[in-house]
Order: structure tokens, then sequence, then C-alpha cells
């Protein structure tokens, strides 16, 4: 027993020091995030079982970002505006969004076609009943993908979260309100900061806190709310549909485009006061795109021209076929994938 609780302590103070080093280098943090991304991409096609592991390395590494977020956000004291529940919705929600890729590979290479078909049904059902929570019950507005957005680490936040410093010592005009750094504060000419002292702190925490932080939602009318709901449901009828017409049927690809593009048209018309939500409406458009690439349409259209184009960029422009080759090979491998192609 008194193993247990001295390993527990361990475990504990590893933690502790870990969220310590977290709030005071933002910055190298997301340095670490970005390597394990970017070793999730060299793991791909270099040997059995790649793609798996290429999947389960880069899912770690949006949880490692949802997680130091997580961190910064206490440390600076700049939680969401929402309830506790609603926090807690939000997180699992993202989890599952960045594990159901992997999942889906896991599912199919333990249990074959039919356990990876029941594990996508699940989370989909799963994650159409949090959104629908989320959106008539929190009235959160459109739900955005993924449900938390990460925060902005971009300017050096070292100053924040470390704590709050003295402000630098200035003199504000009193007519003018122009604040004035006095000549025996200022840095060297190399190091100088231009701007006023103040303008400088504000404008570093407002890039880390974000907007979506502390704004609430867009309210949806009634009509607005059942486009997004179509949105939400989705999914799940073009689920039922391909379980009832078959993979090679238009049928499902017909009434998920009429779906998606009747959503868009409702929603596309409002006025979204905030940034995220105006992102999560061109990150919409984009995935509209998506349909070229699916099934049937891609199979019967898309593919061979698609497949002509990449060969020729990459037989007669220098460079491009370090991209264009590997692409034409992952193809067939996205194509596979139900939550690259139709997540």
């Amino acid at each position: 027993m008194s193993h247990i609780k001295e390993y527990i302590d361990k475990l504990t103070r590893c933690y502790e020091r870990y969220t310590e080093y977290v709030k005071r280098n933002p910055a190298a943090t997301a340095q670490m995030e970005s390597t394990v991304r970017t070793l999730s991409y060299l793991i791909a096609g270099r040997f059995a079982d790649s793609h798996e592991i290429s999947e389960l390395v880069y899912s770690a590494s949006n949880l490692l970002v949802l997680f130091n977020d997580s961190i910064l956000r206490k440390g600076l004291k700049c939680a969401f505006s929402v309830s506790l529940s609603q926090q807690r919705l939000l997180t699992w929600l993202s989890v599952l969004e960045y594990l159901e890729v992997f999942l889906e590979m896991g599912a199919f290479k333990l249990w074959g076609d039919i356990g990876r078909w029941l594990v996508i049904g699940l989370i989909q059902i799963f994650k159409a009943i949090f959104r629908l929570v989320l959106l008539l019950w929190y009235k959160s507005g459109i739900q955005t993908s993924p449900p938390i957005v990460p925060l902005d680490r971009s300017a050096d936040l070292t100053d924040d979260g470390s704590g709050e410093k003295e402000d630098e010592p200035c003199f504000v005009g009193e007519r003018s309100g122009r604040v004035i750094r006095p000549l025996g504060s200022a840095s060297s000419l190399q190091n100088r900061m231009w701007g006023a002292p103040t303008q400088k702190k504000k404008s570093r925490r407002r890039s880390l806190t974000g907007e979506n932080l502390h704004s609430k939602a867009t309210a949806l009318s009634l009509q607005e709310t059942i486009a997004e709901s179509v949105y939400i449901g989705r999914p799940l009828i073009h689920l039922l549909s391909l379980g009832l017409c078959g993979k090679q049927s238009w049928k499902p690809w017909l009434i998920s485009g009429a779906l998606e593009l009747s959503s868009y048209a409702v929603l596309s018309d409002t006025k979204f006061q905030n940034r995220w939500e105006r992102a999560e409406m061109r990150r919409r458009t984009f995935l509209l795109l998506y349909y070229l690439l699916r099934s049937p349409f891609y199979d019967k259209y898309s593919a061979e021209k698609i497949h002509f184009l990449l060969r020729l960029l990459a037989d007669h422009i220098p460079g491009i076929g370090l991209v264009a080759r590997p692409l034409m090979d992952y193809l067939p491998i996205w194509q596979k994938i139900y939550f690259y192609n139709w997540g």
C-alpha cells in the first residue's frame, strides 16, 4: 500500500513539474507538439502497420495540444465562459474527434469490416448526441470542428505564463492620452519595441485567450437551429442510406449532398459575430469540395482526372514529384478510411 502511495506521489510531482514547464514555456511546448505531429508524417508508409501507428501518433499530438491548452487556460485564468458540464462535454467530443480515425483503423484490424462499421456507427451516434445537446440544451450555436479551438501560441507568452509583472514606468499625457516611455527605462536599440508599453501586453494577452473564450455564440433562429440540426444528423442519415442502398449506389451521395447544401444555404446568410464561427463556415465551404473525392463520384469521374493531373505535374515540374507521387500512392488508402472521407 505504501508503494502505491509513493508511486502516486511521484506521478503528482511529475505532473506539477510538467504543468509549470508548460505555463513558463508555451512556445517550446508548441514546438514539442509540432515535432510529435511531424513524426506521424515520417512514420507513414515506412513499415508494416505504419499507417495505424502514424495515426496513433497524430492523434496523440492532438490530444497533447488539448491537454497543454487546458493547462495554459488554468494558468492564465482565462477559462471558458460556459458551465463545467458543457466544458466536459466539449472535451469528450474533442477527444472522440481526435481518436475517430485510429479507432476505425484499429477496429478493422481486430474485427474486420463488420467491426469497423459498428465502431463508425457508434462514434457517429455519440458525436450527434453530444452536438445536439450542445446545440439545443446549451444553446452553443454552430458546432465547430474541433469543438475546442486550440489556443494561438504564436506570440511570446512567457511573461503571462509566469505571472503578471508590474507595468513599465511610463508617462500619460493628460489631454492627449499618449503613453510615453521615459528615457531611463528604454531598452537597447536592437531590442527596442516601438509601440506603447501597455499595448504590447494587451495584444499578447488577447492573442492567447482568443475571442472564442470570452464571447458567447451567436444566437440562432428556429430556421437556423433546424439547419444546424440537419448538418449534425447528416452523417447518421448517410450511414443509414449507405446500409440500405449499398456503397456503389448514388443515393447516399446525393442525400448527403442535398442535406449539407440545404444546411449551408441557410447558415451562410447568418451574420456571425465571432471569428471562430466565421472560420467554421469557411471550413464547411471548403468541405463541400470533398464530394468530388467521395465515392461513387470519385470512382466514376474524379479518380482518372486527378491521377492524370498529378502524374503530369510530377513528370514536368521539378520538385513537384516529391509531393505528387506520395499523394497518388496515398489516395487509395485515404479513400478506404470513412472518417477521412465522410467524417
